[in-house]
């Protein structure tokens, strides 16, 4: 695997093809991210980046994440760690900008979905609504049954029915990068990611393809 940054999801918009093609994009900000931590083989076992993102936020901080800031003399912010080998060719505090992709290259983005709320099982899970006729009563909505007889005489887990719905750490995989805007730390990708505007998401290259 190779380095990754943290980016803020700034919104979503549209690119139009020569071929009168409309593409939908997703615009983010990678700026402000630098190496806070490198860890190698020797002293921990395996080879990794840590990435942290700067953030004008006031955060409430651990005395030892105070500390480590300390260490690194760098701006408060995200972390993330990325797996990679190539460790040799960066040092700590080197700045890092959306020039380490490439136009074309498809990369996985995480983030916190949006969070939606106790939701039904249709809204849930796409269930098929029960008969809305006069005869049912008052299960227009209902899941319906859940398990079986004595044997097994319980619910198995994993079931799906009503509950929170979002709010959970997603993955896509394999959007194309469109276009990058060096000059602003913009990265333009195909398609949707997860979270809403504003949210942190983490931006690494596809490990499929």
């Amino acid at each position: 695997m190779s380095l990754g940054l943290i980016g803020k999801k700034s919104g979503m918009s549209r690119l139009f093809q020569e071929d009168g093609d409309s593409i939908p994009v997703t615009l983010i900000s990678v700026f402000g991210n630098y190496i806070a931590d490198i860890k190698t083989e020797d002293r921990d076992g395996y080879s990794s980046v840590v990435v942290l993102k700067q953030s004008n936020n006031k955060r409430y901080l651990k005395k030892s994440h105070k500390e480590f800031f300390k260490k690194t003399n760098l701006k408060p912010g995200s972390l993330s760690e990325f797996r990679t080998q190539n460790v040799a060719d960066v040092k700590i505090g080197d700045q890092l900008s959306a020039s380490i992709f490439e136009k074309g290259q498809f990369v996985d983005v995480t983030g916190t979905s949006k969070g939606k709320g106790y939701a039904g099982v249709i809204k849930r899970h796409n269930f098929r609504m029960q008969d809305a006729t006069h005869g049912n009563s008052l299960s227009h909505r209902a899941h319906g049954s859940i398990g079986q007889c004595q044997t097994p005489g319980r619910v198995w887990k994993g079931k799906k029915m009503s509950g929170q719905m979002g709010n959970v750490q997603k993955t896509v995989q394999n959007l194309e990068i469109i276009d990058i805007d060096n000059q602003n730390n913009l990265l333009v990708l195909k398609g949707s990611v997860p979270g809403a505007n504003g949210s942190e998401i983490r931006i690494k290259p596809s490990v499929k393809k």
